[in-house]
């Protein structure tokens, strides 16, 4: 399929002018009943246990501390075939994340993948970033070599398509960032939610946010992206706060990578050690998070997270609550009471429970960084 790649402008001006129309509601609310889907699981484990097969991935990433160690991870395990990298605005402006993606990649000796710039702004709201948790060139301040490396031409929501379509039901989605690309790849192409084997994405939290009371970063950058693919039928993955506010960065795995003698395991340390001495300048306890590493890790080790059904739906409407992702486990699906005296009533309620969603819940912290800083600091 043939994507123009210049209309990605016109398309935000789109969503701007059918914001309170029939057009966006119906693309963010999806089908009216939702089919039950295959969820995804992984059953890829390490080589020891004699897996020939990695799973082919396309990542989606806003570069961004802990998106350079997902990133890292991804690259240095071959339980995964990384078919291309694309990036979105979401921490810092595309214009950082893009070079800070090709960057990464060209440090893990990785300039045979592909890496395409997508959205500059979320689909209908001002952009919002993270600079002040990830310094200004969201490396914690630590600068890494020019790229020799550069983009591909495609933007990055027509490489998602080409290559999903490509083939259809072995690609899956990690999306560490504003689910903007992959909404706008799902807008494109209809038909993407039938080719893609399933989405693994860091993002929301059924346990409160970080940005509100309600909403996680990602999905408050961007609620109408992450609400269609919530509402996609795609088969989702959530590894969101409840689990990633347990891995914690500590001087003990700092001490690890900087006795690791690659140049992956050396640039980490470099932002590790950064963005440690940021957190103690603003008398922060403890460290960063590692969030999306730790999503990328349910495809590698998945036994480090432990998961529950959900079916998962993104506030969009609501201006306290706009990006909450909100979970049921079980019937009655119900919505808000119908306002006294406004037309018919409009409470909503879906008879059956159907999950969309398999959230992780629980994690094991030591398997992750044994994981993590094994594989950053492997010349394998």
């Amino acid at each position: 399929m043939k994507l123009d790649v210049c209309r990605w402008k016109s398309d935000r001006r789109v969503f701007l002018k059918t914001a309170t129309g029939s057009a966006i509601i119906a693309m963010i609310e999806g089908q009216s009943a939702i089919a039950k889907p295959t969820l995804f699981v992984q059953t890829a484990g390490s080589n020891s246990l004699g897996v020939t097969k990695a799973t082919r991935v396309i990542i989606d990433t806003d570069p961004g501390v802990d998106d350079a160690f997902a990133l890292m991870l991804a690259l240095q395990s071959p339980e995964l075939k990384v078919e291309a990298v694309t990036a979105v605005a979401g921490n810092l402006p595309l214009g950082i994340t893009l070079p800070n993606a090709l960057r990464l990649v060209e440090i893990c000796d990785r300039a045979d993948i592909p890496v395409a710039g997508g959205a500059a702004a979320p689909l209908i709201r001002r952009q919002v970033t993270a600079a002040s948790a990830h310094g200004e060139n969201g490396l914690g301040g630590v600068e890494l070599p020019e790229p020799k490396i550069t983009p591909v031409k495609e933007h990055a929501a027509d490489l998602i398509c080409r290559i999903a379509n490509q083939s259809p039901g072995e690609v899956t989605l990690i999306g560490l960032g504003p689910l903007t690309n992959i909404a706008l790849a799902l807008r494109a192409d209809p038909t993407l939610s039938k080719a893609v084997k399933g989405i693994v994405l860091m993002g929301g939290s059924l346990s409160g946010g970080n940005v509100t009371p309600a909403a996680e970063f990602n999905f408050y950058v961007d609620p109408e992206a992450a609400s269609i693919v919530f509402n996609s039928g795609i088969p989702i993955t959530m590894v969101g706060l409840d689990v990633t506010r347990k891995v914690e960065l500590t001087e003990s795995y700092i001490r690890q990578l900087e006795a690791g003698k690659n140049k992956p395991s050396q640039a980490a340390a470099r932002i590790a050690r950064a963005i440690m001495a940021t957190y103690k300048k603003h008398g922060q306890n403890g460290g960063p998070t590692l969030h999306d590493p730790l999503a990328v890790s349910a495809l590698i080790r998945p036994n480090i997270l432990t998961f529950e059904d959900y079916q998962v739906k993104i506030e969009t409407t609501g201006t306290i609550t706009a990006g909450e992702s909100v979970g049921w486990k079980r019937d009655p699906i119900n919505y808000a009471a119908a306002l006294e005296n406004i037309g018919p009533s409009s409470t909503k309620s879906e008879g059956t429970f159907t999950p969309n969603t398999k959230v992780a819940v629980d994690v094991r912290p030591d398997e992750f960084f044994h994981l993590l800083i094994e594989r950053i600091t492997s010349n394998a």
